[in-house]
């Protein structure tokens, strides 16, 4: 006859790792510093001229060359803060996290139009309509989002 086997106790199942406060903390901090990035290159580009198209690749400085001011940073305002914003929220799935990046920005911004370089000139000077626009259109992006998040009454 044969014998049964020796029975062992099934293994206990392992506990997943809780990983929800550290995706939090990382999109928050993600987010963070997508915000500062953006907005450096926001500044950047908003002395951008329609020469410059010819002249970056001399590798003069931006703003070097002739022609009007070109808009891309206030389109880039708007569209890197949207997905800024969406990032933030969507991966911490709360709200309060759209507040880090858009105080960043908005003081980036605050600190590059009141600063003045060793020159004299301010970063973002207030004769330059463009840096004036990108300003309003990248906090008005963070408050339109913020609006819409009150509205909905559930994340994206």
């Amino acid at each position: 006859m044969s014998t049964p086997p020796e029975q062992t106790p099934a293994p206990e199942p392992r506990k997943p790792a809780d990983w929800e406060p550290l995706i939090r903390a990382g999109g928050v901090v993600v987010s963070i510093l997508a915000a500062l990035i953006s907005g450096f290159l926001e500044i950047n580009l908003s002395t951008l001229r329609s020469g410059d198209l010819v002249t970056i690749w001399r590798g003069d400085a931006i703003g070097s060359g002739g022609g009007p001011l070109l808009g891309l940073s206030i389109l880039l305002a708007g569209g890197l803060n949207w997905a800024i914003a969406w990032f933030a929220v969507t991966t911490t799935r709360r709200r309060w996290a759209l507040a880090p990046p858009w105080a960043l920005w908005t003081l980036l911004m605050l600190g590059a139009a009141g600063v003045r370089t060793d020159e004299g000139d301010y970063l973002l000077g207030g004769e330059n309509w463009v840096a004036l626009v990108m300003i309003l259109v990248g906090s008005l992006t963070y408050a339109i989002f913020s609006y819409r998040l009150i509205l909905k009454r559930s994340l994206p």
